[in-house]
C-alpha cells in the first residue's frame, strides 16, 4: 500500500469518506440496473472490502497516533485536499446472474442498493452525531 495522504484530523473525515463512497456505488448500481438489458453489458461494483480495508487502516492509525493516513489500493486512491477516485470493477456473481436469470440479478442489484443506502445512513447519522458533540463542547 502506498500511502499518499497524511493528515492529522479526526473521524469526520472517514465518515465523509464513506458516505462519498456510497454515493459513488450507488451511481454504479444504478447504471447496472438501467442497463441490464443491453447485449454485453459488464455489471459493476466498487471494491467494498478494499474500501473498508483502507478505512479500517486509516482508523486504526488515528487510534495509535492521532493522524489519519489514507493509503491507496489498486481501485481507490486519495489525493490532496480530501479528494479520492474510485474505479469501479466487474462484479462476477452480477455478471452470472445476469446470463441466467435476469429477475434474479435484478433483485440482486436491489439488495446491494438497500445495503448501500444503510451503510451510507449509518456513516451519515454518526458524522450527524459527531458533529453535534463538537457543537455541544463549544457552547
Amino acid at each position: 500500500m502506498d500511502i499518499s495522504v497524511t493528515k492529522t484530523d479526526n473521524i469526520t473525515e472517514v465518515l465523509e469518506k464513506i458516505i462519498e463512497f456510497t454515493d459513488r456505488r450507488d451511481i454504479v448500481l444504478t447504471r447496472n440496473i438501467k442497463n441490464h438489458d443491453h447485449d454485453d453489458y459488464l455489471p459493476m461494483d466498487l471494491d467494498i472490502k478494499g474500501f473498508a480495508r483502507l478505512m479500517t487502516v486509516a482508523v486504526s492509525e488515528h487510534i495509535r497516533n492521532e493522524r489519519l493516513v489514507l493509503c491507496d489500493s489498486d481501485n481507490i486512491r486519495f489525493g490532496r485536499e480530501g479528494s479520492f477516485e474510485t474505479a469501479a470493477i466487474v462484479d462476477n456473481e452480477a455478471k452470472k446472474l445476469l446470463i441466467t436469470d435476469k429477475q434474479e440479478y435484478i433483485n440482486f442489484q436491489i439488495g446491494k442498493l438497500s445495503e448501500n443506502m444503510l451503510n451510507k445512513k449509518v456513516a451519515t447519522e454518526l458524522l450527524e452525531h459527531k458533529q453535534a458533540d463538537s457543537v455541544k463542547m463549544f457552547d
